[in-house]
């Protein structure tokens, strides 16, 4: 089988993305491939594979897959490039947009330079924050400076669901800290029984954070958008930060505002370069 696909990414978040309006790529599919296809030394390489589908409820669908295989309910840096693409690639020209994600339909505002999607602002709905809906094993509402340990030292995190569980943690300087085994050990940890997203947040003032992801199924990555989303959350509800924040991503910026209780997410889209694969 030849796969088509184009690679885009939203401030350095990078997904494989497939139109499944021309290319006959299941769901399945995806989760038996992504893995092979995300490997960056034998493959495309990527944080994972995404497929733009048809949708009856909505303009498009959106199905996202880790560089695991394993499925995720949402991505923010990957919608808002599914909406760059169903434009630009003239499957819809609606503005707004309606996606269908299996976090529900969300609303795509476009920001449009000489014909193509320049940047998007995602209405993220609204955060949950029931404990055991987001789930963890901990029946409280809100869950804020809930203890963790890892290597007999204690941090605090804010749970918070974007339609995908995270794990927010504050801490005084993001740059020197080993993500990777303290990342691996709480998206595995016990208290969260579909695993969990992690973001290390370092706060700069009341509106502007920087911050490091550990992504469920595809270890650190360049940028979150639901994970900004939740700091967003957390950084508020916690009174750490305003409700509208700059939000510093190895990859890039993003704009966060929280209101009404929904979050709003604005930021870039990108290309990288389109290709085929034979699986």
């Amino acid at each position: 089988m030849t796969l088509s696909f184009t690679k885009m990414h939203g401030i350095g978040n990078d997904y494989i993305y497939v139109n499944c309006f021309k290319e006959k790529f299941t769901t399945e599919d995806a989760a038996k491939y992504s893995p092979i296809l995300s490997n960056r030394n034998y493959s495309v390489g990527s944080d994972g594979v995404i497929l733009i589908m048809p949708s009856d409820k909505a303009d498009v669908q959106m199905r996202m897959f880790n560089a695991d295989g394993s499925e995720s309910e949402m991505c923010g840096n990957g919608i808002r490039c599914v909406v760059k693409y169903a434009y630009d690639k003239g499957i819809t020209n609606n503005n707004p947009m309606k996606i269908e994600t299996l976090r529900g339909i969300l609303e795509a505002q476009l920001f449009v330079k000489g014909g193509e999607v320049d940047t998007v602002e995602i209405s993220m709905s609204s955060p949950i924050l029931e404990g055991l809906k987001i789930p963890t094993t901990i029946d409280k509402t809100p869950i804020i400076d809930e203890p963790i340990v890892f290597n007999n030292k204690t941090y605090y995190f804010t749970a918070v669901s974007m339609g995908n569980p995270h794990c927010v943690i504050f801490i005084d300087n993001v740059s020197d800290m080993n993500i990777d085994d303290i990342g691996s050990y709480i998206e595995n940890n016990s208290i969260f029984p579909n695993r969990t997203n992690v973001e290390f947040v370092e706060i700069i003032n009341r509106r502007e954070v920087k911050q490091r992801t550990w992504e469920r199924g595809s270890g650190e990555t360049l940028a979150c958008g639901t994970g900004a989303s939740a700091v967003c959350v957390a950084g508020f509800i916690s009174k750490r930060t305003d409700n509208i924040i700059l939000n510093h991503l190895l990859g890039g910026d993003l704009v966060l505002r929280y209101e009404n209780n929904t979050v709003f997410m604005k930021g870039e889209a990108r290309y990288s370069f389109e290709g085929s694969v034979i699986l």
